[in-house]
């Protein structure tokens, strides 16, 4: 995980050193990230906040010889989950504002942090003795690993205007204690694990302008009559709780500057009227509830020059009262739709639109060439529909276009120009499960932030693409199922596909023999940074109030002897699939250098030769399929070292010899050597004479510190800007609950447990 998640993020001491050395500029007070008095010259302010700062803060720190310090902000690092320095309190007494959070802290909090009698802003975690500050305003403790339950204390701080403590693990209820807050302009508690019913008292704290309280375990009914009492609320979140909001048919009394709703997962049958009577709503999320039926046209009617998001995935919808040519918000940048059962032709984007996602409907027809007339659009996800035709040409326009889905519809033609435009910000193109044609254009080599490229399932004829291999960010190419040809070659040079970890060349008609010098450059595959995210996703930050949104890409691949199916693709996973097509020759000694490998198949090609013993060091194996060669020799008895090997699929070659015995190796069937007439040993019922059994038994215990621990569930996000809102996509992660059954039942049994923050949220395509 890098030390720094801020896209800006630069290593501010860095220069310190030379600057220190260098006579003209000695004077601290012209360093990056130091302030000074005027007057004085003494160090008041140290801005050190996204500087990969990485270690811990040692008590001798030249630091606390600050002690005119009045502004500390080391937020955004990696402190590697040390302790929080008690000499902070004793030694740096005139702090007024102190930032740590986002900078992995661990333990205590130290009590000596109440000694700042003087601190009004304080971003840190969550001691007894906070108690004492009693002249503090904001207090944000968000994005820590904070436990246990929300202390009363918190209720001695009368004068506190903002709480923040989204993103962390509380339990526990909402105390009805902190009805004392009585100046609280903000109640941020996203993001935990809190339960019980949402108080009654939180509706009396009168100054009350934001409450987010989604993403949690409250349960209940909640009368929605009780927000009108709240005349200053500007936005409310109440999404993916167990929460049933009750509203009286009639009700309206809103309040007047409501701007975000957002009530998700909140048993809603349908669309509450009181939204006719807002006037400066700007973002509205009734996703995943029970909302039948068609989009009323009194909804865009009352917030057509206003909103800005809107979601409604995971309902019911056919589609609109009266069906728009054009999507009826002006001024609409988000729009997401899917998992609904709309139907009818593709509304065109406002020109406004950064993201539309309309993925698993029923839209029919083709995409209206006025789609490009969108030059802000950032995310376009059509995949799961009927659609079909072909893909505009002017989609080579969308130059601001990061995500690009149209998975599983019925598109034929040619693929456009994509990335023309070598600025463009591409880092996905997912166009699987269509019927497109002609030649892979080459334009896409111009994607330099491409990460996922899908294109299997389709009618691609062309040779193998080795000029994607410039891509640095390239981690899945799945090109199955297509008509791709001749021999895969040499790459250019020892640079290629650095970052690659997914390979599907399956169901082809590469030739020749297996690509020995690119397995040498697929380095991604030869040892997993378990530090790294546990899905491959776009993490994308937009919006009023920044959020986080993620899109996760979908492959099927096919091993151990079934399809597999991944809603989200796992980081860790490192595959390579060549089967079905006419490689030949022997299988290169070097394959056994990937050791981060979990999935090889080989199947079904005209391969000779012997199964090389340097699979042996592929120790994370989990699948290997050799089936349908031409195989020669015995398999290796170090194979059976190969503890998590849960298939192993040899049959209808050449093998002779005695099938090593393990206990992992008993497990497998006997139709899994079938076609290998000389082979014997269990699980077949020839047994093997003196000479062929002569090769020694292998014993062994399982190491359960080896393998790989995929735990789902950390996120790491990466902004950038775009026509004013923050929208950024990167390879980052979230969190999630519902593991893929196949996935539970092989990498779960990997015993090296691997430091992952637990999310429970069940993970959607596209989700918060």
């Amino acid at each position: 995980m890098s030390a720094s998640q801020d896209p800006f993020a630069y290593p501010k001491v860095e220069s310190w050193g030379s600057l220190e050395r260098n006579p003209q500029s000695s004077n601290c007070c012209s360093w990056d990230g130091v302030e000074c008095n005027d007057d004085s010259g003494h160090v008041i302010g140290l801005d050190l906040a996204s500087s990969y700062l990485h270690g811990s803060i040692n008590s001798n720190s030249s630091l606390f010889k600050l002690v005119h310090l009045q502004r500390l902000d080391l937020s955004d690092n990696n402190f590697s989950y040390s302790q929080i320095p008690s000499r902070l309190g004793h030694d740096l007494t005139s702090l007024t504002y102190l930032n740590l959070s986002m900078s992995s802290f661990s333990g205590h909090i130290p009590s000596e942090i109440s000694y700042l009698s003087r601190l009004s802003i304080l971003y840190l975690h969550m001691p007894y003795s906070l108690a004492n500050l009693t002249q503090l305003l904001v207090l944000d403790l968000s994005q820590n690993q904070i436990s246990g339950e929300i202390p009363c204390l918190l209720a001695n701080l009368t004068q506190l205007t903002k709480l923040r403590l989204g993103h962390n693990q509380i339990t526990g209820e909402i105390p009805s204690c902190l009805v004392q807050l009585t100046q609280l302009t903000l109640l941020d508690l996203r993001f935990n694990n809190i339960q019980g019913a949402i108080p009654r008292s939180v509706f009396q704290l009168k100054s009350l302008e934001y409450i987010f309280l989604n993403s949690n375990n409250l349960s209940g009914y909640l009368e929605f009559d009780e927000i009108s009492k709240l005349q200053m609320l500007r936005g409310l979140r109440l999404s993916l709780n167990k929460l049933s909001v009750q509203i009286k048919t009639g009700f309206r009394a809103i309040p007047p500057k409501l701007n975000l709703l957002e009530l998700s997962s909140c048993n809603l049958i349908e669309f509450p009227e009181f939204l006719k009577y807002t006037s400066e709503l700007m973002h509205l999320d009734l996703s995943d509830n029970n909302l039948q039926g068609q989009i009323p046209k009194w909804l865009w009617n009352s917030t057509s020059e206003t909103l800005l998001f809107l979601n409604l995935s995971h309902n019911h919808l056919t589609g609109y009262e009266e069906n728009p040519v054009i999507i009826p918000w002006h001024r609409l940048n988000s729009l997401v739709l899917d998992s609904n059962m709309l139907r009818g032709s593709l509304p065109i984007p406002a020109s406004s639109m950064a993201v539309y996602s309309v993925s698993n409907n029923e839209y029919a027809g083709e995409i209206p060439e006025k789609f490009c007339n969108t030059g802000t659009l950032t995310i376009l996800d059509l995949s799961n529909n009927k659609l079909k035709g072909m893909i505009p040409k002017c989609f080579q326009n969308l130059g601001a276009l990061q995500i690009l889905k149209l998975r599983n519809n019925s598109f034929r033609g040619d693929i456009p120009q994509i990335c023309l435009n070598t600025s463009m910000e591409l880092a996905a193109i997912d166009l699987s499960y269509n019927q497109l044609q002609g030649k892979l254009p080459r334009s896409i080599a111009n994607c330099p932030q491409l990460m996922f490229l899908n294109l299997g399932n389709n009618q691609i004829i062309d040779t193998f693409p080795s000029w994607l291999g410039t891509l640095q960010q390239l981690k899945v190419l799945i090109l199955q199922s297509n008509a791709f040809h001749g021999t895969i070659g040499k790459p250019a040079s020892s640079h290629e596909f650095p970052l690659l970890s997914i390979v599907d060349l399956s169901s082809n008609d590469f030739s020749g023999s297996l690509p020995s010098d690119y397995l040498e450059n697929w380095n991604a595959m030869k040892s997993v940074d378990e530090n790294e995210q546990i899905y491959i996703q776009s993490a994308i930050i937009f919006g009023m109030y920044p959020d986080i949104f993620h899109y996760d890409y979908p492959i099927t691949v096919f091993s151990k002897g079934v399809e597999l199916k991944y809603m989200k693709t796992p980081y860790l996973l490192r595959l390579i699939d060549l089967s079905s097509n006419k490689f030949e020759g022997e299988i290169p000694v070097i394959i056994g250098n990937l050791r981060a490998l979990l999935l090889l198949n080989l199947s079904n090609n005209t391969l000779t030769g012997p199964i090389p013993s340097s699979l042996w060091n592929l120790t994370a194996l989990e699948s290997l399929d050799l089936s349908q060669n031409q195989l020669s020799g015995k398999i290796p008895t170090n194979l059976a070292q190969l503890t998590f090997l849960s298939y192993f699929n040899v049959s209808h070659n050449g093998l002779y010899g005695a099938i090593p015995q393990s206990p992992q190796f008993d497990t497998f069937q006997e139709d899994m050597y079938q076609g290998n007439p000389g082979l014997c040993g269990k699980p077949l019922s020839k047994k093997c004479g003196d000479s062929e059994s002569a090769t020694p038994q292998t014993t062994f215990e399982e190491d359960e510190d080896s393998g790989f621990q995929i735990e789902p569930d950390w996120f790491v996000v990466l902004p950038g800007v775009i026509t004013g809102l923050i929208v950024g996509v990167v390879g980052g992660n979230f969190w999630t609950a519902k593991k893929h059954d196949w996935f539970v039942d092989t990498f779960n049994r990997r015993r090296r447990l691997a430091k992952r923050t637990q999310r429970r949220r069940e993970q959607r395509p596209w989700s918060y």
